[in-house]
């Protein structure tokens, strides 16, 4: 098993633990706080609403803030709505590849059960995407 899947296992089991614990109801904000106190308390490392410039041409054209990104290596996106779109899941593989960052975990606690979405820089799925009403990948809605 990798050293990147490893982190996102354990970072969806603390998850799972938080949303166990506090059901859904919570602000995004109550989730952050708790999910952080459970992976520095393992020993991870938790950057919280870290800023990320977007660039294009070497040209900064925007920034984001990602709510967590767990030892440099995996971005996580938390939501704490009823469910999940695929505007969401856009979202974390637009900071994917703003942050050249491999993986990526979105993470909803919102819904009576978690709900979670790994996700790749390299493996987008464009396929179910509505050509009528496109997502820019490089600019979610």
């Amino acid at each position: 098993m990798d050293k990147d899947h490893t982190i996102t296992e354990k970072i969806i089991g603390f998850a799972m633990k938080v949303h166990r614990v506090l059901g859904p109801g919570f602000l995004e904000s109550v989730y952050l706080n708790a999910l952080v106190h459970e992976l520095r308390r393992a020993g991870l490392s938790a950057e919280v609403a870290q800023r990320i410039t977007v660039r294009y041409e070497n040209v900064i054209v925007g920034e984001f803030v990602a709510d967590l990104i767990v030892d440099d290596d995996v971005l996580c996106e938390l939501k704490a709505v009823s469910s999940l779109s695929k505007a969401d899941e856009v979202q974390v593989v637009n900071y994917l590849i703003a942050t050249n960052r491999d993986f990526g975990l979105l993470i909803n606690f919102g819904a009576p059960s978690l709900q979670f979405k790994r996700k790749h820089r390299l493996a987008a799925d464009v396929s179910d995407v509505d050509l009528q009403n496109p997502v820019n990948p490089v600019n979610p809605v």
